[in-house]
Protein backbone atom coordinates (compact mmCIF):
# COMPACT_ATOMS: atom_id res chain seq x y z
CA UNK A 1 0.00 0.00 0.00
CA UNK A 2 1.22 3.56 -0.94
CA UNK A 3 1.75 5.89 1.29
CA UNK A 4 -0.64 8.22 -0.56
CA UNK A 5 -3.47 5.17 -0.11
CA UNK A 6 -2.28 4.86 4.15
CA UNK A 7 -5.88 5.53 6.00
CA UNK A 8 -5.14 8.07 8.65
CA UNK A 9 -4.35 6.93 12.30
CA UNK A 10 -8.01 7.29 14.04
CA UNK A 11 -7.73 9.35 17.64
CA UNK A 12 -8.58 8.46 20.95
CA UNK A 13 -10.70 11.72 21.16
CA UNK A 14 -11.84 13.62 18.79
CA UNK A 15 -12.67 17.35 19.99
CA UNK A 16 -16.09 18.35 20.10
CA UNK A 17 -16.03 20.00 16.94
CA UNK A 18 -14.94 17.50 14.95
CA UNK A 19 -17.34 14.93 16.87
CA UNK A 20 -20.23 16.90 16.10
CA UNK A 21 -19.53 18.51 12.90
CA UNK A 22 -22.64 17.82 11.63
CA UNK A 23 -24.72 19.10 14.48
CA UNK A 24 -23.13 22.58 14.39
CA UNK A 25 -23.55 22.73 10.22
CA UNK A 26 -27.07 21.85 10.90
CA UNK A 27 -27.30 24.68 13.71
CA UNK A 28 -25.47 27.63 11.81
CA UNK A 29 -27.97 26.43 8.66
CA UNK A 30 -30.60 26.99 10.80
CA UNK A 31 -29.36 30.34 12.25
CA UNK A 32 -29.32 31.58 8.68
CA UNK A 33 -32.15 30.23 7.61
CA UNK A 34 -34.64 31.80 10.32
CA UNK A 35 -32.13 35.12 10.37
CA UNK A 36 -31.39 34.28 14.41
CA UNK A 37 -29.04 37.32 15.65
CA UNK A 38 -25.18 35.58 16.38
CA UNK A 39 -23.28 37.74 18.32
CA UNK A 40 -20.41 39.51 16.65
CA UNK A 41 -17.42 36.53 16.44
CA UNK A 42 -19.89 33.52 17.44
CA UNK A 43 -20.63 30.21 15.28
CA UNK A 44 -24.10 29.88 16.53
CA UNK A 45 -26.48 31.78 18.22
CA UNK A 46 -27.02 31.89 21.73
CA UNK A 47 -30.11 29.98 21.50
CA UNK A 48 -28.15 27.46 18.88
CA UNK A 49 -25.25 27.23 21.82
CA UNK A 50 -27.60 26.05 24.38
CA UNK A 51 -29.62 23.24 21.74
CA UNK A 52 -25.92 21.93 20.99
CA UNK A 53 -24.55 21.18 24.62
CA UNK A 54 -28.61 19.87 26.06
CA UNK A 55 -29.37 18.64 22.61
CA UNK A 56 -33.25 19.41 21.52
CA UNK A 57 -35.32 16.22 22.48
CA UNK A 58 -39.18 17.12 22.62
CA UNK A 59 -38.80 20.89 20.79
CA UNK A 60 -40.81 20.88 18.13
CA UNK A 61 -38.36 22.43 15.32
CA UNK A 62 -36.19 20.05 16.36
CA UNK A 63 -32.48 19.19 14.44
CA UNK A 64 -32.09 15.09 16.49
CA UNK A 65 -28.91 16.84 18.25
CA UNK A 66 -27.74 14.69 21.29
CA UNK A 67 -28.19 15.74 24.22
CA UNK A 68 -24.49 15.84 25.58
CA UNK A 69 -24.23 17.54 29.02
CA UNK A 70 -26.99 16.64 31.90
CA UNK A 71 -27.60 20.04 33.36
CA UNK A 72 -30.05 22.74 34.35
CA UNK A 73 -31.20 24.88 31.15
CA UNK A 74 -30.79 27.89 33.37
CA UNK A 75 -27.56 27.14 34.16
CA UNK A 76 -26.21 26.49 30.63
CA UNK A 77 -28.14 30.03 29.53
CA UNK A 78 -26.12 31.79 32.02
CA UNK A 79 -22.61 30.78 30.67
CA UNK A 80 -23.31 31.54 27.21
CA UNK A 81 -24.54 35.04 28.15
CA UNK A 82 -21.62 35.76 30.60
CA UNK A 83 -19.11 34.56 27.06
CA UNK A 84 -20.87 37.63 25.81
CA UNK A 85 -20.19 39.63 28.59
CA UNK A 86 -16.73 41.70 29.56
CA UNK A 87 -16.11 38.97 32.01
CA UNK A 88 -14.59 35.41 31.75
CA UNK A 89 -16.90 32.49 33.03
CA UNK A 90 -16.19 30.35 36.09
CA UNK A 91 -17.45 27.15 36.16
CA UNK A 92 -16.80 25.50 39.77
CA UNK A 93 -17.59 21.97 41.67
CA UNK A 94 -16.61 18.19 42.67
CA UNK A 95 -14.74 16.31 40.17
CA UNK A 96 -15.92 14.35 37.87
CA UNK A 97 -18.73 16.56 37.32
CA UNK A 98 -18.02 17.42 33.91
CA UNK A 99 -16.86 21.28 34.03
CA UNK A 100 -14.28 21.00 31.69
CA UNK A 101 -16.33 18.67 28.89
CA UNK A 102 -18.98 21.33 29.25
CA UNK A 103 -16.39 24.26 28.61
CA UNK A 104 -15.27 22.64 25.56
CA UNK A 105 -18.90 21.86 24.20
CA UNK A 106 -19.14 25.81 24.97
CA UNK A 107 -16.34 26.36 23.33
CA UNK A 108 -16.87 24.27 20.23
CA UNK A 109 -20.23 25.92 19.70
CA UNK A 110 -19.05 29.56 20.10
CA UNK A 111 -16.09 29.03 18.51
CA UNK A 112 -15.50 26.18 16.18
CA UNK A 113 -12.75 25.65 18.39
CA UNK A 114 -11.95 24.05 21.83
CA UNK A 115 -8.35 23.47 21.82
CA UNK A 116 -7.28 26.70 23.08
CA UNK A 117 -6.39 25.09 25.98
CA UNK A 118 -4.32 26.24 29.23
CA UNK A 119 -4.05 23.47 31.49
CA UNK A 120 -3.27 24.42 35.21
CA UNK A 121 -0.48 23.11 37.29
CA UNK A 122 2.32 24.11 39.77
CA UNK A 123 4.66 24.61 37.31
CA UNK A 124 2.42 26.83 34.65
CA UNK A 125 3.94 29.85 33.80
CA UNK A 126 2.92 33.36 32.16
CA UNK A 127 4.22 32.13 29.15
CA UNK A 128 2.25 29.13 28.74
CA UNK A 129 -0.60 31.26 28.84
CA UNK A 130 0.41 34.54 26.83
CA UNK A 131 2.75 34.19 24.66
CA UNK A 132 7.06 32.87 24.62
CA UNK A 133 9.70 33.40 22.11
CA UNK A 134 11.68 31.23 19.73
CA UNK A 135 15.41 32.22 20.84
CA UNK A 136 16.73 31.23 17.48
CA UNK A 137 14.74 33.75 15.76
CA UNK A 138 15.64 36.01 19.27
CA UNK A 139 18.70 36.29 19.16
CA UNK A 140 19.58 36.62 15.41
CA UNK A 141 16.59 39.37 14.44
CA UNK A 142 15.59 40.51 17.39
CA UNK A 143 11.99 41.48 18.59
CA UNK A 144 9.35 40.42 16.34
CA UNK A 145 6.57 38.79 15.55
CA UNK A 146 8.53 36.28 13.82
CA UNK A 147 9.99 35.23 17.04
CA UNK A 148 7.19 35.45 19.13
CA UNK A 149 5.27 32.21 20.04
CA UNK A 150 1.85 32.95 20.90
CA UNK A 151 0.29 30.81 23.73
CA UNK A 152 -3.56 30.61 23.70
CA UNK A 153 -4.40 33.20 25.07
CA UNK A 154 -2.58 35.66 22.53
CA UNK A 155 -4.43 32.96 20.09
CA UNK A 156 -7.55 33.81 21.00
CA UNK A 157 -7.19 37.02 21.50
CA UNK A 158 -5.66 37.24 17.88
CA UNK A 159 -8.81 35.59 16.18
CA UNK A 160 -11.72 36.30 18.75
CA UNK A 161 -12.05 32.54 19.97
CA UNK A 162 -12.80 31.24 23.86
CA UNK A 163 -9.48 30.33 25.72
CA UNK A 164 -10.23 27.62 27.84
CA UNK A 165 -8.30 27.68 31.58
CA UNK A 166 -8.31 23.69 33.09
CA UNK A 167 -7.80 24.03 36.63
CA UNK A 168 -6.66 27.41 37.26
CA UNK A 169 -6.73 26.99 41.03
CA UNK A 170 -3.71 24.70 40.62
CA UNK A 171 -1.38 27.73 39.14
CA UNK A 172 0.36 30.20 41.63
CA UNK A 173 -1.67 33.18 42.39
CA UNK A 174 1.38 35.60 40.24
CA UNK A 175 0.02 33.06 37.45
CA UNK A 176 -3.25 33.65 37.76
CA UNK A 177 -3.06 37.56 37.76
CA UNK A 178 -1.75 37.26 34.27
CA UNK A 179 -5.18 37.08 32.99
CA UNK A 180 -6.26 40.45 34.95
CA UNK A 181 -5.35 42.92 32.10
CA UNK A 182 -6.82 40.24 29.95
CA UNK A 183 -9.81 40.08 31.09
CA UNK A 184 -10.22 44.15 32.34
CA UNK A 185 -9.42 45.59 29.26
CA UNK A 186 -8.91 42.70 26.72
CA UNK A 187 -5.76 44.02 26.04
CA UNK A 188 -2.10 42.16 25.47
CA UNK A 189 0.82 44.25 26.21
CA UNK A 190 4.22 42.91 24.56
CA UNK A 191 6.39 45.64 25.39
CA UNK A 192 9.61 43.94 23.90
CA UNK A 193 8.33 44.99 20.14
CA UNK A 194 7.44 48.31 18.36
CA UNK A 195 5.15 50.31 17.29
CA UNK A 196 1.36 48.90 16.44
CA UNK A 197 2.80 45.52 17.31
CA UNK A 198 3.21 46.14 20.75
CA UNK A 199 -0.43 45.91 22.07
CA UNK A 200 -2.61 43.05 21.14
CA UNK A 201 -6.96 44.28 21.54
CA UNK A 202 -8.65 41.11 21.54
CA UNK A 203 -11.01 40.63 18.67
CA UNK A 204 -14.83 39.87 19.28
CA UNK A 205 -15.67 36.66 20.18
CA UNK A 206 -12.99 36.29 23.19
CA UNK A 207 -13.52 34.61 26.18
CA UNK A 208 -12.21 32.82 29.04
CA UNK A 209 -13.73 29.72 30.35
CA UNK A 210 -11.77 28.53 33.67
CA UNK A 211 -12.67 25.47 35.80
CA UNK A 212 -12.13 24.96 39.21
CA UNK A 213 -12.72 21.92 41.70
CA UNK A 214 -13.54 22.31 44.67
CA UNK A 215 -11.28 20.02 46.85
CA UNK A 216 -8.31 22.15 45.18
CA UNK A 217 -9.81 25.28 47.16
CA UNK A 218 -7.57 26.73 49.26
CA UNK A 219 -4.26 25.13 46.68
CA UNK A 220 -4.06 28.76 45.25
CA UNK A 221 -7.00 30.16 45.91
CA UNK A 222 -7.77 33.51 43.66
CA UNK A 223 -6.92 37.02 44.32
CA UNK A 224 -9.97 39.01 44.63
CA UNK A 225 -9.39 41.01 41.62
CA UNK A 226 -9.21 38.10 39.75
CA UNK A 227 -12.47 36.95 40.85
CA UNK A 228 -14.46 39.84 40.41
CA UNK A 229 -13.26 39.48 36.29
CA UNK A 230 -14.85 36.48 36.51
CA UNK A 231 -18.86 35.11 36.25
CA UNK A 232 -18.67 32.05 38.61
CA UNK A 233 -21.49 28.95 38.26
CA UNK A 234 -21.21 25.87 40.07
CA UNK A 235 -21.70 22.55 38.47
CA UNK A 236 -23.44 19.81 41.02
CA UNK A 237 -23.54 16.00 40.55
CA UNK A 238 -26.47 14.64 38.63
CA UNK A 239 -29.68 14.91 40.31
CA UNK A 240 -32.24 12.65 38.64
CA UNK A 241 -30.92 9.27 38.91
CA UNK A 242 -32.37 8.20 35.68
CA UNK A 243 -31.09 10.65 33.80
CA UNK A 244 -27.62 9.69 35.14
CA UNK A 245 -27.86 6.46 34.31
CA UNK A 246 -28.97 7.03 30.48
CA UNK A 247 -25.95 8.98 30.17
CA UNK A 248 -23.77 6.57 31.82
CA UNK A 249 -25.32 4.01 29.52
CA UNK A 250 -25.35 5.98 26.53
CA UNK A 251 -21.19 7.48 27.20
CA UNK A 252 -20.16 3.87 27.71
CA UNK A 253 -21.86 2.11 24.97
CA UNK A 254 -20.26 4.33 23.28
CA UNK A 255 -16.67 3.62 24.26
CA UNK A 256 -17.04 0.24 24.08
CA UNK A 257 -18.33 -0.18 20.53
CA UNK A 258 -15.66 2.57 19.16
CA UNK A 259 -13.61 -0.37 20.51
CA UNK A 260 -15.41 -3.10 18.94
CA UNK A 261 -16.91 -4.48 21.82
CA UNK A 262 -19.87 -5.31 22.13
CA UNK A 263 -20.70 -6.66 25.90
CA UNK A 264 -22.09 -3.08 26.96
CA UNK A 265 -23.41 -3.06 30.49
CA UNK A 266 -26.77 -4.54 30.79
CA UNK A 267 -29.28 -1.27 31.60
CA UNK A 268 -30.13 -3.09 35.24
CA UNK A 269 -26.60 -3.51 35.87
CA UNK A 270 -26.05 0.39 35.24
CA UNK A 271 -29.09 0.81 37.27
CA UNK A 272 -27.31 -0.22 40.25
CA UNK A 273 -23.81 1.21 39.52
CA UNK A 274 -25.36 4.65 39.17
CA UNK A 275 -27.57 3.87 42.51
CA UNK A 276 -24.65 3.02 44.31
CA UNK A 277 -22.50 5.71 43.47
CA UNK A 278 -25.27 8.36 43.90
CA UNK A 279 -25.46 6.90 47.31
CA UNK A 280 -22.32 6.81 48.20
CA UNK A 281 -21.89 10.13 46.77
CA UNK A 282 -24.37 11.83 49.06
CA UNK A 283 -23.38 9.87 52.10
CA UNK A 284 -27.14 8.26 52.61
CA UNK A 285 -29.31 6.03 50.76
CA UNK A 286 -32.40 6.59 48.92
CA UNK A 287 -34.67 5.80 52.18
CA UNK A 288 -32.32 8.16 53.95
CA UNK A 289 -30.17 5.72 56.08
CA UNK A 290 -26.48 7.06 56.62
CA UNK A 291 -23.85 5.75 54.14
CA UNK A 292 -20.05 5.92 55.20
CA UNK A 293 -18.97 8.44 51.96
CA UNK A 294 -15.31 7.59 50.18
CA UNK A 295 -12.52 9.56 49.80
CA UNK A 296 -12.60 9.28 46.18
CA UNK A 297 -15.08 11.42 43.84
CA UNK A 298 -17.99 8.86 43.36
CA UNK A 299 -19.01 10.90 40.33
CA UNK A 300 -21.16 10.40 37.08
CA UNK A 301 -17.55 10.26 34.88
CA UNK A 302 -15.97 7.72 37.15
CA UNK A 303 -19.39 5.88 36.95
CA UNK A 304 -18.36 5.64 33.05
CA UNK A 305 -15.02 4.39 33.42
CA UNK A 306 -15.97 1.64 35.84
CA UNK A 307 -19.04 0.24 33.12
CA UNK A 308 -16.36 0.59 30.31
CA UNK A 309 -13.85 -1.35 32.70
CA UNK A 310 -16.81 -3.80 33.33
CA UNK A 311 -17.21 -4.34 29.57
CA UNK A 312 -13.84 -4.69 28.53
CA UNK A 313 -13.31 -7.29 31.24
CA UNK A 314 -16.12 -9.12 30.54
CA UNK A 315 -14.92 -9.23 26.97
CA UNK A 316 -11.47 -10.36 27.03
CA UNK A 317 -11.28 -12.09 30.04
CA UNK A 318 -14.31 -13.79 31.33
CA UNK A 319 -16.10 -13.88 27.75
CA UNK A 320 -19.51 -13.65 29.20
CA UNK A 321 -22.31 -10.76 29.79
CA UNK A 322 -20.99 -8.21 32.08
CA UNK A 323 -22.14 -8.96 35.65
CA UNK A 324 -22.03 -7.85 39.26
CA UNK A 325 -18.86 -9.24 39.76
CA UNK A 326 -17.08 -7.15 37.16
CA UNK A 327 -18.36 -4.42 38.62
CA UNK A 328 -16.76 -4.89 41.78
CA UNK A 329 -13.83 -6.05 40.24
CA UNK A 330 -13.53 -2.46 38.21
CA UNK A 331 -14.25 -0.77 41.18
CA UNK A 332 -10.75 -1.88 42.69
CA UNK A 333 -8.70 0.66 40.15
CA UNK A 334 -11.70 3.21 39.53
CA UNK A 335 -13.05 4.28 43.02
CA UNK A 336 -10.57 2.93 45.33
CA UNK A 337 -7.85 5.43 44.84
CA UNK A 338 -7.22 7.95 47.68
CA UNK A 339 -8.07 6.40 50.92
CA UNK A 340 -7.19 2.62 52.35
CA UNK A 341 -10.22 3.51 54.24
CA UNK A 342 -12.14 3.55 51.17
CA UNK A 343 -12.07 -0.52 50.72
CA UNK A 344 -13.86 -1.48 54.16
CA UNK A 345 -16.47 1.44 53.55
CA UNK A 346 -16.75 -0.19 50.14
CA UNK A 347 -17.36 -3.61 51.26
CA UNK A 348 -19.79 -2.35 54.37
CA UNK A 349 -21.99 -0.40 52.02
CA UNK A 350 -22.05 -4.06 49.92
CA UNK A 351 -22.69 -5.92 52.99
CA UNK A 352 -25.18 -4.07 54.54
CA UNK A 353 -27.71 -1.75 51.56
CA UNK A 354 -26.52 -4.66 48.81
CA UNK A 355 -27.70 -7.37 50.63
CA UNK A 356 -31.25 -5.87 51.66
CA UNK A 357 -32.00 -5.42 47.95
CA UNK A 358 -32.53 -8.06 45.43
CA UNK A 359 -31.83 -8.22 41.49
CA UNK A 360 -28.55 -7.37 40.45
CA UNK A 361 -27.94 -6.36 43.84
CA UNK A 362 -26.88 -9.99 44.95
CA UNK A 363 -24.53 -10.56 42.87
CA UNK A 364 -22.55 -7.49 44.27
CA UNK A 365 -23.15 -8.44 47.99
CA UNK A 366 -21.89 -12.08 46.58
CA UNK A 367 -18.47 -10.76 44.97
CA UNK A 368 -17.88 -8.04 48.27
CA UNK A 369 -14.92 -10.78 49.46
CA UNK A 370 -13.30 -9.41 46.41
CA UNK A 371 -12.70 -5.80 48.19
CA UNK A 372 -10.47 -8.40 50.96
CA UNK A 373 -7.12 -8.07 49.02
Amino acid sequence: MSAASTPAPRVQRPSAETRWADELDRLADRDRRTGARVPDGWRLSPRSVVDFVLGDAGQRDGLGLETKFVGDRALVERCVVALATDRGLMLVGEPGTAKSFLSELLAAAVSGDSTLTVQGTASTTEDAITYSWNYALLLARGPSLDALVPAPVHRGMSTGAVVRFEEITRCPIETQDSLLSVLSDRVLVVPELEDEHRVLHARRGFSVIATANVRDRGVNDMSAALKRRFSFETIHPIADLRREAELVQRQSDAILADAGITAALPGDLTEVLVTMFAELRRGRTADGRPVEQLSTAMSTAEAVSVAVATGLSSAWFTGTPPRGEDVVGALLGTALKDSDEDRSRLRGYLTRVAKERGGRWQELHAARGLLDG
